[in-house]
């Protein structure tokens, strides 16, 4: 089981590393748009001294890995060295698109959507980019902050004073595409762990629960109840279920209890050994 986990989260991150680097590679250097973090610091190199990007990113991410060794879990630092190693050989390949053009409003927003996807993916499967990613990692574990919110801080600082080099209207398309890719980013991380809790109240609720419970294979909680106008005993049924359970969870109340009250609402819960997923 731990071999497949490590086999998918390793070519999640190759996918990952693959949409970063066609983001980076097609979209934000061709058009002179900066980036935060380490690789915008590797854009700044590149433009300004032609240093190639793949060389900056594996020196300055490799700096910040070692940081990263003492403040962050192993797993994730192995897991970021192989972003790092996947993202550098991904971004000596030539353009894979070779778009161009002189709407730099396009680009912007298609590679801020591009990096906020490859990192949601890297950091889904328990890895980082390395660079700003790791800072971002170490204040999500000890603060609370979400990876994207704290992400976004570290790229600005790189990112506005790349305004002396890229000019004042590219430092602003750059804040644009940084912004575009943590909301992304927030987003993404937010719907990997979620779930529907749904409450159903029926007076059938024992017939319901043990449907559910063999159907779903899954414990179903009763909560103790209390109508307050009739003011009698009525007990509330809570699962806790993915989307697609959802979908056939519905129909199934309904053909026992036509009059039963389903809520659902959009949750985000793991075992309690992954509560620092949640944040």
């Amino acid at each position: 089981m731990q071999k497949k986990v490590i086999l998918k989260n390793g070519l999640g991150i190759i996918i990952g590393a693959f949409i970063y680097a066609i983001a980076i590679n097609d979209f934000l250097i061709p058009h002179q748009i900066g980036e935060g973090g380490v690789t915008g610091l590797t854009a700044i190199g590149y433009y300004a001294l032609a240093i190639p990007p793949a060389f900056t990113n594996l020196v300055l991410n490799g700096l910040l890995v070692v940081i990263g060794f003492r403040y962050l879990e192993r797993q994730t630092i192995w897991y970021s060295v192989w972003a790092v190693i996947w993202i550098s050989l991904f971004l000596k390949l030539p353009h894979f698109i070779g778009y161009h053009t002189t709407q730099t409003l396009i680009p912007t927003v298609i590679g801020g959507v591009l990096m906020g996807i490859a990192m949601a993916i890297i950091i889904h499967c328990q890895g980082t980019i390395a660079g700003s990613t790791i800072l971002a990692k170490i204040v999500n574990c000890y603060l609370g902050i979400p990876n994207g919110s704290a992400m976004l801080f570290f790229d600005l600082i790189v990112a506005i004073p790349s305004g002396l080099i890229i000019g004042f209207q590219n430092m602003l398309l750059t804040i644009i595409e940084l912004y575009l890719s943590a909301v992304v980013l927030n987003k993404l991380l937010a719907k990997f762990g979620a779930k529907r809790a749904v409450t159903i109240i029926s007076d059938q609720y024992e017939t319901i629960a043990e449907t559910l419970s063999t159907q779903f294979q899954q414990g179903i909680t009763i909560i103790k109840a209390q109508g307050y106008y009739s003011q009698n005993d009525q007990p509330m049924l809570y699962v806790i279920c993915t989307a697609k359970q959802l979908a056939t969870l519905v129909p199934v109340v309904s053909q026992i209890d036509v009059k039963a009250l389903v809520v659902v609402e959009e949750v985000r819960s793991v075992q309690a050994e992954q509560l620092k997923q949640l944040l």
